[in-house]
């Protein structure tokens, strides 16, 4: 059952919309001018709003503005008895779900409801994915070290500045890529990852910039490569310090001349993507040793993140324990569990060479083997 708000100054129609809406289980509710609908839609949560355009002191369109400047969710479709084209794409850019005209027809009225829901729907499924999304994307953590990262990403991200981020594996690169671009000023655009150490050498080239139909043996058909699909957003190259010298080439061409050249191609195609980059080993060493191009670690290292291990941020470990519990909790669909300050203690104590990755592993081992609280013993016996 649906919320849905009715606005019209006519009351036959009021009452009409009211019941072939209530006949298919929605509550409705109704109001004979703008203001008032103004009024209710603000201090209510609809699903759903239906305005008539043509109404005295304030009209459908102004009504509208309002609505969408008041951040009103709710779809919003405008009827109007004096239907044209022009005013139905002036409701539709200014915000309106949908359109339509006097006399109402009941299958076009029912046909946009079941739209307007299912939409409705989808915003609510979206929104909850990214909170999802989010929760597993967060820094936690209140040690100096961390908040030296924290400070640093919310001076990066607003930048298109390149940005490589170095640290031990398990240390949480991937979450610094992540949150870099989660406040930048392109994440309305696409985020691409790429493993470069998961791709054999002789594939990256085409996974990075794609490739033309009998380019090579296995290429039957054209392929668009990670490069172009990030094109307007940003691409994280993960553990870059693997990736062949012949692809790094071509990485530095893309980010000295914005542009590439599919495998197979002699054709240039330009690109306008904020690189952001991450590795496990130490750059400057691998120079030294011939696997790893100078000029292109200077292209990269712009803005250098250096995330702690954790055994260099350990008062982190209890606040990190209690974030996985519940988290791990939530995923497993069982009661949160606790652990107790002496097995906190003997957790803070250990040596961590897996760093987070390790710690949420041994967390999720003690929720699933461990009792409702988690205690010194349980560790010792499991951990």
């Amino acid at each position: 059952m649906a919320k849905i708000l009715v606005i019209d100054d006519e009351r036959s129609i009021r009452n009409t919309l009211k019941d072939i809406l209530e006949f298919e289980k929605h509550q409705v509710t109704t109001a004979e001018n703008g203001k008032q609908g103004l009024e209710i839609a603000q201090n209510g949560i609809f699903d759903l709003i239906f305005s008539d355009i043509k109404m005295p002191e304030m009209d459908g369109i102004e009504l509208l503005g309002h609505l969408i400047e008041a951040n009103v969710e709710a779809p919003i479709v405008m009827i109007s008895g004096h239907g044209n084209i022009e005013t139905a794409v002036e409701c539709i850019k200014k915000g309106a779900f949908d359109f339509i005209v006097k006399p109402i027809d009941l299958n076009r009225l029912l046909i946009t409801v079941r739209n307007a829901l299912e939409r409705n729907n989808l915003v609510t499924e979206t929104k909850t994915l990214k909170k999802k999304v989010a929760k597993r994307h967060q820094m936690i953590g209140a040690s100096a070290a961390i908040e030296k990262v924290r400070m640093m990403i919310e001076r990066v991200a607003p930048t298109d500045a390149r940005v490589l981020i170095t640290g031990d594996n398990g240390t949480g690169k991937e979450v610094v890529a992540r949150l870099l671009f989660e406040n930048s000023n392109r994440t309305d655009a696409p985020y691409v990852e790429v493993n470069c150490a998961a791709i054999p050498s002789e594939l990256i080239e085409s996974e990075l910039f794609g490739h033309e139909k009998g380019a090579f043996t296995s290429a039957i058909k054209q392929r668009i490569g990670k490069f172009e699909q990030a094109d307007g957003g940003t691409i994280f190259l993960d553990e870059i310090g693997d990736m062949s010298l012949s692809a790094q080439t071509k990485v530095l061409r893309v980010l000295q001349e914005s542009e590439l050249t599919r495998v197979g191609s002699d054709k240039s195609i330009k690109v306008n993507v904020r690189v952001l980059a991450a590795t496990n080993k130490n750059l400057k060493k691998e120079i030294e040793l011939g696997n790893f191009r100078e000029d292109l670690f200077h292209r990269l290292n712009v803005i250098p993140i250096n995330v702690p291990s954790l055994d260099d941020r350990k008062d982190d470990i209890p606040l990190l324990i209690t974030h996985f519990c519940e988290l791990i909790c939530s995923e497993q669909g069982i009661q949160t569990k606790i652990f107790e300050d002496a097995g906190i203690e003997f957790l803070k104590a250990r040596s961590w060479t897996g760093n987070i990755r390790e710690l949420r592993n041994v967390v999720e081992r003690l929720i699933i083997l461990g009792g409702t609280s988690i205690t010194k013993e349980d560790i010792e016996m499991f951990a």
